[in-house]
């Protein structure tokens, strides 16, 4: 049996490539031979086109090699003229890659060393040459770069059963390098789609070498009649997500991976449109999917979405605080470890911005959401960072790490008092520092607002002033060094203060972090919306993961000394979104405190604030009230702040009848010594037993607490703490009081 056409077109430029060497101008004749073959195979037009430019080349170099021989010349020389001869024929070779028809091609099943070439059949080498010009090299040149250089493609071998064509192989590299070949780019290379490409997952083969499969040609798909209800996630997409009173409209779904009907990643495709705002509950209702069990990813183009649908949460196990210690830090960007995303990368939320200034983060979580927890990690990171903490607590007692604060203000009126200190702070900073640039010759500092609907809403008592200082902070704090984290219950504007300034600089000038919310207060739609996390319902993620509900119910319980710790999978706390500046919201978890952060601030005292005048005077600022009774004209300026401090210091000593309602008379108590009468209201008797209570606890209380248990109000209890300060009966240290001595 003869050649068949693509074995003689092949292998004619071989021929043509010896023969002028030994026949010299003969060679002429031999091409001529050729080109008559071809056409009478009837060779297509780009295939001949490349024999006959083969053929001119060899025989040009067969006639220039005989007359160097006749002429008596160096026979080196002559072998030389072998060179031009072998690269046009390995041209002609690639340019009949494309022309020869798959069925002539032979099956191959032994494997070959594809870098000498020994043991490839023709058609191997032309798929090594292809691999090693456009992937692996060696050779590059500056308009065409190299996909990567040294990735070679080893074992190859090429099958052929009936109408399919599959090579496969193995993408090797060095020992430490990474494969970064991915399957658009060999589907370029050999002009197949991707989806004929299969490369191996790197979490089962070493990074050096990965297989790859490559089907050059596969069977044409049959049309199938389409019966009963759909299955495949592509045709649930077409029937129920893509169809106009679906979820997407107008959105074809290509699988990315498919490891059943309950775990699988595609990309959703809407044609020369955007998708626009997906609703995640009416998507889980046409996929017939809890919501948590799907997670979106928007990419780069707004008319493509990616999509996962999960079996089992990638997040229900969480990642341990412990386990990322060294991640707490803030790294050369001002990012710190806040926990895990949903795809298994860290994620990470900015406290600074090095050579411009701090960032602020805006924080949404209800009860039981894992706010409190972010929290105090936010702490240890600040602490470990070497950034200050003004910490505003008005629901007191509820910040376990509160003891690596600088200054603590915990209750409702202590809380109001921290937030005077930090715009006596800012105040303070832009009087020292004139220039636009803060030059960061004192550290940052944190402004950590928590609960802050107590103190912002329009019910708070202390509304007007809170609102009038965040809105400074927010807008003007960022260059002098000084960072707002502010924490509320839900993302509604009253809680807020209504204030739109303050949402929006907190936005731009930072990051967001949104937890699960009380049903109907989570939207983040109409008035509440956010951009980047549009559609996002927060009061639907569910305080349990699906299936959990009867793990728990099947523990046993019996016994009081049985110790039953709750595992991270058990809830979902700190489940919920975090949009950074520039990005879309993207689902995470935050760490798991399998240990309390402030175990692992190693015992240090907390970051200190510089010694200026605010700080100095921290005490009278956070009892000086900064705004008038209208909740307008905020103190503009330090001097006028510590002016006002003064003047409020002074009057807190004058007697108290001076601030009893009209038309009561204070009743004379016992004469003082000295004969000077006695302080109206028992104010002389407090100050014993507020002595008296510090004195039989050695631990430090706050203002509120001391009220509480002497079952006095609070505002009688702290004039006299600062009289008891002065008189050096008693210290303040953060907020916390004790004995003295």
């Amino acid at each position: 049996m003869g050649p068949t056409r693509a074995q003689f077109i092949q292998y004619a430029p071989a021929a043509l490539a010896v023969v002028p060497l030994a026949a010299g101008p003969w060679s002429a004749l031999a091409a001529a031979a050729a080109g008559a073959g071809a056409w009478a195979v009837g060779a297509s037009a780009p295939v001949l086109r490349s024999l006959i430019a083969c053929g001119l080349t060899t025989t040009g170099c067969g006639i220039a090699a005989s007359e160097v021989l006749a002429a008596g010349m160096n026979p080196l020389i002559a072998l030389g003229l072998a060179v031009p001869a072998g690269a046009a024929a390995l041209a002609h070779h690639r340019n009949l890659a494309g022309h020869i028809p798959a069925a002539e091609l032979t099956p191959a099943t032994v494997t070959k060393d594809t870098g000498t070439g020994t043991g490839l059949t023709s058609q191997e080498q032309v798929i090594a040459a292809f691999w090693a010009e456009y992937i692996s090299g060696p050779t590059q040149t500056e308009d065409r770069k190299l996909i990567q250089p040294g990735a070679n493609l080893e074992q190859l071998v090429l099958q052929v059963d009936g109408s399919q064509v599959v090579f496969t192989g193995i993408i090797t590299l060095p020992p430490g390098q990474q494969v970064r070949v991915r399957e658009a780019d060999i589907a370029s290379v050999y002009h197949v789609p991707t989806s004929q490409i299969e490369l191996g997952d790197p979490k089962h083969y070493a990074p050096n070498a990965l297989p790859v499969t490559v089907h050059l040609k596969v069977p044409a798909e049959q049309p199938q009649i389409q019966t009963g209800a759909p299955t495949t996630p592509q045709e649930l997409w077409a029937a129920y997500v893509g169809v106009p009173e679906g979820a997407m409209p107008g959105t074809t779904l290509t699988l990315t991976r498919y490891d059943g009907p309950l775990d699988w990643e595609g990309i959703a495709t809407r044609d020369r449109k955007a998708i626009g705002t997906v609703n995640l509950q009416d998507l889980a209702g046409n996929l017939d999917l809890e919501t948590i069990q799907i997670a979106l990813a928007p990419g780069d183009k707004p008319s493509q979405m990616g999509i996962r649908v999960m079996r089992e949460h990638a997040l229900m196990h969480g990642t341990m605080l412990s386990t990322v210690v060294d991640e707490l830090s803030m790294d050369s960007r001002g990012y710190v470890r806040a926990g895990t995303y949903v795809d298994g990368r860290p994620a990470l939320l900015p406290l600074a911005q090095p050579g411009s200034g701090a960032r602020h983060l805006y924080l949404v979580g209800g009860s039981r959401s894992g706010k409190s927890g972010l929290l105090e990690q936010i702490l240890l990171s600040a602490h470990r960072s070497g950034i200050a903490v003004i910490l505003a607590s008005p629901q007191a007692g509820t910040i376990a790490g509160a003891s690596l604060a600088a200054y603590l203000g915990d209750g409702l009126d202590e809380a109001m008092g921290a937030l005077r200190l930090a715009y006596a702070m800012l105040l303070d900073r832009e009087s020292r520092y004139r220039s636009p640039a803060f030059p960061f010759t004192d550290v940052l500092i944190l402004v950590v607002i928590d609960e802050a609907h107590m103190l912002l809403s329009a019910s708070s008592p202390h509304h007007d002033e809170a609102k009038a200082i965040v809105e400074q902070l927010t807008r003007r704090s960022l260059k002098r060094g000084i960072g707002v984290v502010l924490a509320t219950q839900t993302p509604l504007a009253e809680d807020l203060g209504n204030s739109t300034i303050i949402r929006s600089q907190l936005l731009i000038g930072g990051g967001a972090v949104f937890l699960r919310c009380a049903k109907g207060q989570g939207s983040l739609v109409g008035t509440n919306a956010v951009e980047g996390a549009e559609g996002i319902d927060l009061s639907m993620i569910p305080s349990q993961w699906p299936g959990q509900y009867a793990k728990v119910a099947d523990r046993d319980m019996s016994g009081l000394a049985t110790e039953a710790a709750a595992a991270p999978e058990d809830g979902t706390f700190g489940l919920g979104y975090l949009l950074t500046p520039g990005s879309q919201a993207v689902q995470f978890r935050s760490l798991h405190l399998d240990v309390p952060p402030v175990s692992l601030a190693g015992g240090e005292p907390p970051v200190g604030i510089e010694h200026c005048d605010a700080w100095r005077e921290r005490d009278a600022i956070a009892q000086t009230r900064m705004v008038d009774k209208r909740g307008k004209n905020l103190v503009g300026s330090l001097a006028d702040l510590l002016a006002a401090a003064e003047a409020a210091a002074s009057s807190s000593q004058e007697p108290a009848a001076h601030h009893n309602p009209a038309g009561l008379h204070a009743v004379p108590g016992p004469a003082r010594p000295g004969g000077a009468p006695a302080a109206p209201d028992g104010q002389e008797l407090i100050k014993p037993r507020i002595l008296e209570l510090l004195q039989e606890h050695s631990i430090p209380m706050t203002a509120e607490t001391i009220a509480r248990k002497l079952e006095i109000p609070a505002t009688r209890v702290k004039p006299r703490l600062s009289e008891l300060k002065k008189r050096g009966e008693v210290t303040n240290e953060n907020g916390l009081w004790k004995a003295a001595g």
